[in-house]
This record gives structure tokens, C-alpha cells and sequence, in this order.
């Protein structure tokens, strides 16, 4: 093993660190979190309260809040498995 082959994994290590190339996006992206099916009214906001996403724009479409429970537009029933497949 000489030494330009030990550069050449150290600079691939690096890169992998740093973030650069296709497996790093994959890496980057978390799943996203489904909201909660009703706002617990909590002072501090958890980080799947319905309320809070539609505020931030996180809400998957088709969603909206009212009276501080999770509705669809259309005026459907909103279930996990629904929420799973849009999220």
C-alpha cells in the first residue's frame, strides 16, 4: 500500500464526513413525523402537535386543524394508516 492509495481513502472518509455524494442525502433525510390526532394542549407544543405543523407548513396536504383536532379537507375520517402514506 503506498502512499497515495492512503490519501485516497482518507479523502473518501472525509467527503463521507462532510456530507458530499448520493449516500449522504439519504443519510440527511429523517423520516417525516405524523402529527398527533388531537393537540394536548400542552404550554410548551410537542413535536407532533397538529398545531403547531400547521403552523409551520409541516402538515401533510390535505390536512387541517379545527377546534384543535387533526380533519381532512375533503371532510374525512383521519386514521394512522392514512396519515402513514402521506407522511
Amino acid at each position: 500500500m503506498g502512499k497515495s492509495e492512503g490519501k485516497k481513502d482518507k479523502a473518501k472518509v472525509k467527503a463521507k464526513k462532510a456530507g458530499t455524494g448520493a449516500d449522504a442525502a439519504a443519510i440527511r433525510e429523517k423520516p417525516r413525523k405524523l402529527p398527533k390526532r388531537e393537540c394536548c394542549e400542552s404550554k410548551t407544543k410537542c413535536g407532533r402537535c397538529p398545531l403547531r405543523m400547521l403552523k409551520e407548513g409541516t402538515l401533510p396536504e390535505g390536512y387541517t386543524v379545527k377546534k384543535r383536532k387533526l380533519v381532512r379537507v375533503d371532510g374525512g375520517k383521519v386514521t394512522k394508516k392514512d396519515l402513514s402514506r402521506v407522511a
